[in-house]
C-alpha cells in the first residue's frame, strides 16, 4: 500500500498500522511526462542524424554529460550483469586486493523530474549547438499563431 502526503497527513495513516510491522518512508518526487518523454527522444533522433552517431550510443553519451552518476568498485574479474549504462574507468589495488573502478549511470527512465530537467536542458544545447529546431509542435503552432 502507498500513501503520498505531507507529514501530518502521514502521520495519521501510520498511527492505524499494525505496530508490529516495519515501515519504510521516503520523499516523494514527480517522474517526468510522456510529452517530455517523446521530446527527449525526437531532439535525440534528430540530433543523433547530424552528428552521424548511433541513438543509443548518443543516448549513452547524454546520460555521461547530463545524468547523475555514481562510482563502484568491482573486485578483480567480477562481471557487471544488471546494470545497463557503466563505463570502466580503472583498476585499483585495496588492502592488496585488485578492484575495478566503475563510473554507472542513471538510465533516463528513473530521473525525477528534476534531474530529468537538467537531461533535457543539455540536450537542448547540444541541439541548438548544430541548428536543430529544439521547439515541440505546440510551441511552433503557438510561436506561428502569434507572429
Amino acid at each position: 500500500m502507498t500513501y503520498r502526503g505531507c507529514p501530518l497527513e502521514l502521520i495519521k495513516v501510520l498511527y492505524d498500522c499494525d505496530k508490529e510491522k516495519v515501515y519504510e518512508l521516503k520523499e516523494y518526487k514527480l517522474k517526468r511526462n510522456n510529452n517530455q518523454n517523446a521530446k527527449y527522444w525526437k531532439l535525440l533522433g534528430e540530433l543523433s542524424l547530424v552528428l552521424k552517431i548511433g541513438i543509443e550510443e548518443l543516448h549513452f553519451q547524454m546520460l555521461k554529460n547530463y545524468s547523475q552518476r555514481y562510482e563502484i568498485l568491482v573486485p578483480g574479474n567480477t562481471e557487471i550483469r544488471g546494470i545497463e549504462y557503466y563505463e570502466k574507468k580503472s583498476k585499483i589495488v585495496k588492502n592488496g586486493k585488485e578492484f575495478t573502478v566503475y563510473h554507472i549511470f542513471t538510465p533516463s527512465h528513473e530521473l525525477n523530474t528534476d534531474e530529468f530537467s537538467i537531461l533535457m536542458n543539455g540536450l537542448i544545447e547540444e541541439c541548438k549547438q548544430q541548428g536543430i529546431d529544439t521547439r515541440s509542435p505546440d510551441e511552433i503552432r503557438r510561436d506561428d499563431e502569434y507572429a
